[in-house]
């Protein structure tokens, strides 16, 4: 059949329709990405998730509206650094994955997440980016599920077209130095590592991964510790420092709403002994007119970020301070609740003034000096107060003594300095070790003559008497005698389980003892905290103003002669000038970890001394013979 004009056009038409749809179908997966800024991309595409959201299903950003100015300067091209103080409750994670998720969705390009550890950051991705990619539909399209054979897509690691995102932690400087990234996420930066495994400075690790892209972002996001020595105070201070004030309805002057200008007024209750607060009301106070309003119309007025120096957007560095104050989901009264419940104990109220205020700690105050301890003192009408309830013993090993205090303690860790003494002679020598016991093993007596005996002792090994300590601690097992070793260094949890070391003796070993390794940095730190509560109760230590019991200036000095101080980058404990020993600090922290790790059950001891008219034998309830296999861990009468 011969080929018409007719049949040849029609032939050429179906040959282009069939190419036209097969460009079609190339071309599909590039389509130029929306033009959209972080916060129309969250109103359109996220949905919060239901186990990590009080408000799950789509996001809306006029729920918060402090967040859209920090989103919309993540897609500002004249923006290079975000730095965010910011307390909890006002969604600042949630601001984080918004920009992540953009970054992925629309202008991709490699990601760096880091978090304060590694173990972090595989937590923080299984609980919070795995569920954000799965009910967030452009993310869910772009990346697939996380397969352990798979090197692109893990816990870890996440392929998408354009990029990849690699989470790690501040901790892990073979992650931080490999990997180029245009876009750094750094989430509370104040809990960092200072130095990444003997690498330097983390962030300045990071930094350096972004060198080869001109259109960088870096990101850093924290609440805020501790003034002088926060990272993202000195990242806030680099950039235009906005704060997120409201206007007054009286004189219309806009201010950050700080708590200091919070009035408040509240009452007690007590029940079953212990205080409780209800706040009846609460005001906020115009810093410039001094006039009154209530929460419901702050709430009601216009608010705005306002910058105390907006020079540094000209170097590309915007910073934003926002507290709960100005959260939807943090009424004001619990805010002052969550106050008055901290305010006698300085570890609490620093958390609250960190998480709930948004606010930079500073010391309120230095510890009292000796004097003031010295007048501190009471007379105590027998060897034990009223109030205590356990006793404990800590012992400091020296080359010619062993230096100990015997402690006692009530409830929500109300202490008691019983006594203080030492017994002169070499650890080596057996005498001395049977003086101990006579301290160890005595009664100590309260004014209706019912007795306490030392529940547990602890004794420092890290001397010149290591084995020594060792053997003896061993033959004492039935006593509940613990050798113990300090641990200096941030991080190291106070006390952890003992482990079985062995006793050598003219190179030989002999037995075995169990040693626990105590983190003293974190027990010093408790001590302090617990000197500045002013009031009896909880927290309170009391100290016997008795002739005698060893609570003199010299004892005050050694209690009083460690301070926490930064140096290179790091935390350290660091004796004063002038308190060249430390003794009774090291003898009140054995006898703290040795509490810790008692944990007694305070109303069966209460209950007891109650209940028996005799000489309390033993304030601990004995195991019973199916917990017998725990209890050999560290013997039999434990």
């Amino acid at each position: 059949m011969k080929t018409t004009p007719l049949m040849k056009m029609t032939k050429n038409r179906d040959a282009l329709k069939d190419l036209n749809v097969t460009v079609k179908k190339a071309t599909s997966n590039f389509k130029p990405p929306e033009q959209l800024t972080v916060t129309e991309w969250s109103d359109k595409y996220r949905r919060l998730s239901a186990e990590n959201s009080a408000e799950p299903g789509r996001w809306r950003t006029s729920r918060t509206p402090y967040l859209k100015e920090i989103m919309d300067a993540f897609t500002d091209p004249k923006v290079h650094r975000i730095a965010v103080a910011a307390s909890s409750q006002v969604g600042k994670t949630e601001c984080e994955m918004n920009m992540l998720g953009y970054a992925i969705d629309i202008d991709p390009g490699p990601i760096m997440f880091v978090m304060p550890t590694l173990d972090n950051a595989k937590d923080f991705s299984k609980r919070r980016i795995a569920p954000m990619i799965r009910d967030t539909r452009p993310l869910r399209e772009k990346i697939s599920k996380a397969k352990s054979r798979d090197g692109e897509n893990t816990v870890l690691k996440k392929a998408y077209p354009g990029g990849m995102l690699t989470m790690t932690g501040s901790n892990s400087p073979a992650s931080l130095a490999s990997v180029p990234a245009r876009y750094v996420f750094g989430d509370e930066r104040d809990r960092w590592a200072k130095d990444a495994g003997g690498e330097g400075d983390p962030w300045g690790l990071v930094e350096a991964r972004t060198t080869t892209f001109y259109n960088y972002k870096m990101v850093e996001v924290s609440t805020p510790t501790i003034k002088g020595y926060s990272a993202i105070e000195s990242a806030f201070n680099t950039g235009t420092q906005e704060y997120w004030s409201v206007k007054c309805p009286h004189c219309g002057e806009y201010n950050f709403i700080k708590f200091d200008n919070i009035r408040f007024e509240f009452h007690t209750n007590k029940i079953m002994g212990k205080k409780q607060y209800i706040v009846d009301d609460v005001l906020y106070a115009c810093p410039d007119c001094g006039c009154a309003s209530t929460e419901q119309e702050i709430r009601k007025q216009p608010k705005k970020w306002i910058a105390k120096n907006p020079e540094a957007y000209k170097n590309g560095v915007r910073s934003f301070w926002i507290n709960a104050f100005s959260s939807p989901w943090m009424p004001w009264k619990k805010l002052v609740l969550r106050f008055l419940e901290a305010k006698d104990d300085p570890e609490k109220l620093k958390t609250v003034y960190n998480t709930l205020f948004g606010e930079l700690w500073e010391d309120r105050g230095d510890l009292a000096d000796e004097d003031e301890m010295l007048a501190r003192r009471e007379e105590y009408e027998a060897d034990l107060p009223d109030g205590v309830l356990c006793l404990t013993c800590g012992v400091d090993t020296q080359d010619n003594r062993l230096e100990y205090e015997v402690v006692g303690y009530g409830r929500f860790e109300e202490s008691w300095g019983i006594e203080k003494g030492y017994i002169m002679g070499k650890p080596s020598e057996q005498d001395v070790w049977e003086r101990l016991d006579g301290i160890i093993d005595r009664s100590y007596y309260f004014k209706n003559e019912k007795a306490l005996k030392i529940s547990v002792t602890f004794i420092d090994s890290g001397g010149h008497y290591t084995q020594e300590v060792y053997e003896e601690c061993s033959k004492r097992i039935n006593k509940r005698v613990f050798a113990i070793k300090g641990k200096g260094g941030e991080g190291i949890p106070f006390t952890g389980p003992p482990s079985k070391v062995k006793i050598v003796k003219d190179n030989k070993v002999t037995g075995k003892a169990w040693l626990y390794i105590l983190g003293v940095d974190a027990g010093k730190e408790r001590i302090m905290s617990g000197l500045k509560v002013q009031s009896p109760g909880a927290r309170y230590s009391h100290f016997p103003g008795n002739e005698g019991k060893g609570y003199d200036n010299l004892y005050f000095s050694g209690l009083l002669s460690e301070k926490m101080t930064y140096e290179n980058g790091k935390w350290r404990w660091k004796k004063l000038p002038g308190h060249n020993r430390n003794e009774a600090l090291d003898c009140r922290n054995y006898a703290n970890a040795a509490f810790r790790v008692l944990n007694p059950n305070l109303d069966a001891i209460e209950g007891k001394l109650k209940g028996i008219s005799q000489e309390t034998k033993s304030q601990v309830k004995p195991k019973k013979k199916q917990q017998r296999r725990r209890s050999d861990l560290y013997g039999d009468d434990w």
